[in-house]
């Protein structure tokens, strides 16, 4: 038998070994990709996570801007607080390098406190409160809300924040939620954002939609006290609905298109107008004022391809004024 050609066998292993290199090149040259995207991708979140940090250092600096502001504008220990000076939602520029940061103070209680639903008995017990329940469903009606879903949705958030298990009419406690899935509970306690809303029974997509720009959770279990001299005409629904039903919104519009320049000097001045209208009284639980002790900061940083933004609750019952709450990004 004949044996093999030998240059042919050997240009046989020739081939077989040209044919490993080439493997393990092309095996080398994935690796050394991967290697060279984790890379890439490392040097982009570390750049990321400074440039976040930095922007998150603007709104910090912002935040002290706004502080120093809202102090002087009740520094002289004013008896109203108006519009006057322009302070209200007009943006202040921060100088930053590479961006620019913008921030916003506006009145931080004409809104209702979702939290005033509740009274508090004793350091950390909340009971319901009948007096204020109207207001929240007066204020749902207004916004097209139907009447019997605004009693669930009033009676389920009471029963959301009181801290007893006892079941309101039309309301929801622990029996309610633990049936669904995910199961959870009620909170029993003060909400601390107006999300929260979307838990409770009745509440949906679109009522939430509609009623979030009116709504707020300041930290205290008592009703928002509303300042009839910084409310917006556009504003008005919240000046009726604390009126038991006899101030329509576009009533309540005009009391707010015919205050004084100089604003209300008291609440009283105000009445008067809307007596003329045949408004009674305010219902049992509001709080209408002529001052602002309660300010909503919004803060909005650019630098490079970030973007931040910041919002957050002034507390000015006491000079300095402090930061009570902040959040991070877009309002929920």
């Amino acid at each position: 038998m004949r044996e093999p050609d030998l240059g042919i066998r050997r240009g046989q292993e020739r081939g077989a070994a040209l044919l490993t290199v080439l493997m393990l090149v092309a095996i080398i040259a994935v690796m050394a990709g991967a290697a060279l995207e984790k890379l890439r991708l490392s040097t982009r979140l570390a750049s990321n996570a400074a440039t976040g940090e930095q922007a998150r250092a603007y709104a910090l600096a912002a935040e002290t801007m706004a502080l120093t502001r809202v102090s002087n504008l009740l520094a002289p220990k004013p008896s109203r607080v108006t519009l006057a000076g322009g302070w209200s939602n007009t943006p202040f520029g921060l100088p930053v390098p590479g961006g620019f940061a913008t921030a916003r103070v506006r009145d931080g209680a004409n809104c209702f406190n979702l939290n005033s639903l509740v009274g508090m008995t004793t350091p950390g017990v909340y009971v319901a409160r009948g007096d204020v329940r109207p207001q929240f469903v007066r204020l749902m009606r207004l916004l097209d809300v139907p009447v019997q879903v605004a009693e669930q949705v009033a009676a389920g958030t009471t029963d959301w924040i009181d801290s007893d298990q006892d079941q309101s009419p039309m309301g929801a406690e622990d029996g309610a939620y633990l049936g669904r899935v995910p199961s959870y509970r009620t909170a029993g306690t003060l909400m601390s954002d107006p999300s929260e809303l979307r838990a409770i029974a009745g509440m949906t997509p679109e009522i939430y939609t509609k009623i979030r720009p009116w709504i707020c959770t300041l930290p205290f279990a008592k009703p928002s006290p509303i300042n009839v001299n910084t409310l917006l005409p556009e504003q008005s629904v919240l000046l009726a609905m604390m009126y038991p039903d006899t101030l329509s919104v576009g009533a309540a519009q005009q009391l707010l298109l015919r205050r004084p320049v100089q604003g209300y000097a008291t609440f009283d001045e105000l009445q008067k107008g809307a007596s003329l209208l045949g408004a009674a009284n305010i219902a049992p639980g509001a709080d209408a004022q002529v001052l602002s002790k309660w300010f909503t900061l919004d803060i909005d940083v650019t630098l490079g391809t970030t973007q931040m933004q910041e919002r957050a609750l002034i507390d000015a019952n006491r000079l300095p004024a402090q930061l009570v709450s902040r959040q991070w990004g877009e309002p929920s």
